[in-house]
């Protein structure tokens, strides 16, 4: 199986691939233990992305490296939902928040794991529709 983002990160310097690799374990591990279903792996705008395969669960997670900030890493989320806010509100000195899409990471700190594996939940689950629960009569 050829890994979708092989190209794109071969243009990125040896310590964002490094950094990326140790992300993207976590957002697999989260997918996993979400339990959302096989992930998508592709590009989108030439930046690696997951989503669920599944429909109705989630929304689709961005990673990119720019030579613009090269001591950093961004996740992105979809501006039309509520993610970034939620993450803010309750992680809100771990990342550079940008808006209502984008999460920066320093390349110089340690990883917050638990923040990134939030992340990743939250975006994996986001359309998840809940069951009502049957009325007792």
């Amino acid at each position: 199986m050829t890994d979708p983002f092989a190209q794109i990160l071969g243009q990125w310097p040896p310590h964002a691939q490094v950094h990326f690799n140790a992300v993207r374990r976590l957002v697999l591990h989260a997918a996993r233990e979400a339990d959302v279903g096989p992930l998508t792996e592709s590009l989108k705008w030439r930046q690696p992305a997951w989503r669920p395969e599944r429909p109705n669960q989630g929304s689709t997670l961005r990673l990119n490296w720019s030579p613009a900030s090269p001591a950093a890493l961004t996740l992105f989320v979809d501006c039309k939902t509520t993610i970034c806010a939620t993450m803010r509100e309750i992680y809100p000195t771990t990342f550079r928040y940008e808006g209502t899409r984008a999460l920066h990471l320093s390349a110089d700190e340690p990883y917050p794991d638990q923040a990134i594996d939030h992340l990743a939940r939250l975006t994996f689950t986001y359309h998840r529709k809940t069951k009502p629960v049957a009325k007792r009569t």
